[in-house]
């Protein structure tokens, strides 16, 4: 009994060690998940014999016979668990069921679809990396030969890129250069042409994000001792960029991850513009018309392709970093910098106030259908939409409402995200299964649960938006916890609330703050594409998302009704992003008598030769 009692606690604490707990903690996950969707027809109150009646022919007549034969081909009668069950069982015989809606078995469609984003998936992040490339280029060259100086990272430029929306990229990608130019195609899934346009419309303002997360990294490379050792050994400077990102890089690379099962799963728009019948779309579809067969195989694809990218993301950071992760050497990026300029923040700000104080001195709802989509002018300065009403009005009125929702959903974000970001092996798993699931069926499965009303689109963005910040919080803290500084501090008796208070806190949230304003613009879209969808807010409101999709059809005739609206929310992320540049990792206090030294960005290389240069290229 007594050798039993020993073996079994060595084989529980081997389970944990070797990513057991971890694993069993993603299945239950995706279990629950796969769940809560089988009760999505149950959790809506709505009769899902009704709705896959009207998916299946719009002019059937509901009677109640037609009901009935529904709810008997379906099975609807014997429950959810039944069903569940009954999913379950086939899938396990490689049988996702057959489609309520269409009759065709789920398996094939869903292969064919899971293909077809993962090709959209590759071609955007490809066009990704290139922007990312090009949003760093600048700070590669100049700290590759020490001339960085005081320069903040750029951002005007990259926040108007990343606050762009995605589906209005694509519209105009799709009448411009598709449609006008008749350059590539714009509709269809053909050949490597069709994947041109979306691939861009979805990697650009992706590689804006992501590009300005690295380039708010790549100065804290710069200022190592390997790099100062490699400038002062006559390092080429190619090498010495080369190696500054294989510094950084590991810490985006979670968040890549993210951003590949993102382009899946959440590329609806796109594949609607472009005609595309990706996973997306499909899940889209299955979760209106409740075709639950549909939805769950859809959901569990998505669900383990996050799974496999954070997965291989996690493990080439580990790879790219090398034993140092292990050992304790690395160096910490985010060092005291000096603030950045606060002229932009001011401009930026005022001249969003002026937009937004003008406007709240029309009428928003005021209709005039002999001045339907006017161009600019003074009585119109942003010119008029389809109805006749001025869209600098309701521009105005419609910032209070989305601006606010926007802010208090960021804030919940990103208090969720740097919490859970402190616990990795509970928040990872969470992260991924929760980032597999679009915002349009987060959206309809909160509505199931809580009801409909104006903030459910507040609380099924709140429910998704945290991931991307915990993952960038816990790929921060474990680099912050392998540092010299604080193995060091360790060693002199510091305790685990002084490390985590005064080590590892300033130094991992100011970048998660940077980050969490640079999603602003993308929230506010997110909360306003849900109301469009008939889970929120309704029209005739004024919020800009819907402004947007309202005005999208006119796009051609009357491009000031969506460039307006787009140039505001761009004005947004350009202000939210050069007003995160002042968020630095606070200056130590110095201690009595000695006088604080000014922190600097790029110190100056040693006068005096190295005792022990380097015997390797860094």
């Amino acid at each position: 009994m007594k050798g039993d009692n020993t073996v079994i606690p060595a084989a529980l604490r081997a389970f944990v060690r070797g990513g057991g707990l971890t694993l069993a903690w993603r299945g239950a996950l995706t279990a629950a998940l796969v769940c809560v969707i089988g009760l999505l027809p149950w959790l809506s109150r709505t009769d899902p014999a009704l709705t896959v009646l009207k998916a299946r022919s719009a002019e059937g007549d509901p009677t109640p016979e037609a009901l009935r034969a529904v709810r008997d081909e379906l099975g609807l009668d014997d429950g959810p668990l039944w069903l569940l069950v009954h999913w379950l069982g086939g899938l396990l015989r490689a049988d996702a069921g057959r489609s309520w809606v269409s009759g065709t078995d789920v398996l094939p469609s869903a292969a064919q679809a899971l293909g077809v984003s993962l090709m959209l998936m590759a071609g955007s992040l490809t066009v990704a990396v290139c922007t990312a490339a090009a949003v760093c280029i600048r700070t590669l060259w100049s700290g590759s030969r020490r001339r960085l100086g005081g320069r903040a990272a750029g951002g005007t430029a990259t926040a108007v890129l990343a606050a762009l929306p995605e589906f209005l990229i694509a519209s105009v990608l799709a009448s411009v250069i598709g449609v006008q130019l008749g350059l590539l195609p714009a509709l269809g899934w053909y050949g490597p042409q069709w994947m041109v346009l979306p691939s861009l419309a979805l990697g650009l303002p992706a590689g804006a994000v992501l590009g300005r997360m690295l380039d708010d990294l790549l100065p804290g490379a710069f200022v190592e001792p390997w790099a100062l050792a490699a400038a002062a050994r006559g390092i080429p400077p190619t090498s010495v960029a080369r190696q500054a990102l294989r510094r950084c890089v590991p810490a985006l690379l979670p968040n890549l991850g993210l951003f590949a099962v993102g382009l899946s799963g959440g590329a609806v728009a796109v594949e609607q513009i472009f005609d595309i019948h990706g996973l997306g779309r499909l899940t889209l579809r299955a979760a209106l018309a409740q075709d639950l067969p549909v939805l769950q195989t859809g959901t569990l694809a998505l669900i383990v392709l996050a799974a496999t990218a954070g997965v291989l993301a996690r493990l080439a950071a580990r790879l790219l970093i090398g034993p140092a992760l292990r050992d304790g050497a690395l160096h910490s990026l985010h060092r005291p910098t000096p603030p950045a300029p606060r002229t932009l923040p001011l401009l930026y700000g005022a001249l969003l106030a002026a937009v937004i104080g003008l406007g709240l001195q029309r009428d928003p709802l005021a209709l005039d259908t002999a001045a339907r989509l006017q161009a600019p002018s003074w009585m119109h300065p942003f010119g008029t939409d389809a109805l006749g009403r001025d869209v600098l009005a309701r521009i105005g009125h419609g910032a209070l409402n989305t601006l606010a929702i926007a802010l208090a959903v960021s804030a919940a974000a990103l208090v969720t995200g740097a919490l859970l970001g402190l616990l990795p092996r509970l928040s990872r798993p969470m992260a991924d299964t929760v980032n597999a699931v679009p915002a349009v069926l987060a959206g309809l499965l909160v509505t199931g649960i809580a009801g409909g009303g104006p903030w459910t689109p507040a609380l099924a963005v709140a429910a998704v938006a945290w991931a991307p910040l915990a993952t960038h919080t816990s790929a921060l803290l474990e680099q912050e916890r392998a540092t010299t500084h604080l193995t060091a501090t360790r060693a002199l008796g510091a305790g685990p609330w002084y490390l985590l208070t005064r080590e590892l806190l300033p130094a991992v949230l100011p970048p998660v703050i940077r980050h969490a304003l640079l999603r602003l613009p993308g929230i506010a879209l997110s909360l306003a594409a849900l109301g469009f969808l008939g889970l929120g807010s309704q029209p005739p409101s004024p919020e800009w998302g819907l402004l947007l999709a309202e005005n999208q059809p006119y796009a051609e005739r009357a491009p000031w009704a969506v460039l307006t609206p787009a140039a505001v929310l761009a004005l947004l992320g350009a202000l939210a992003v050069t007003a995160a540049g002042g968020v630095r990792r606070p200056r130590l206090k110095p201690r009595s008598g000695q006088p604080a030294q000014p922190a600097q960005l790029v110190p100056e290389p040693p006068q005096t030769p190295l005792l022990t240069p380097p015997t390797h290229t860094p």
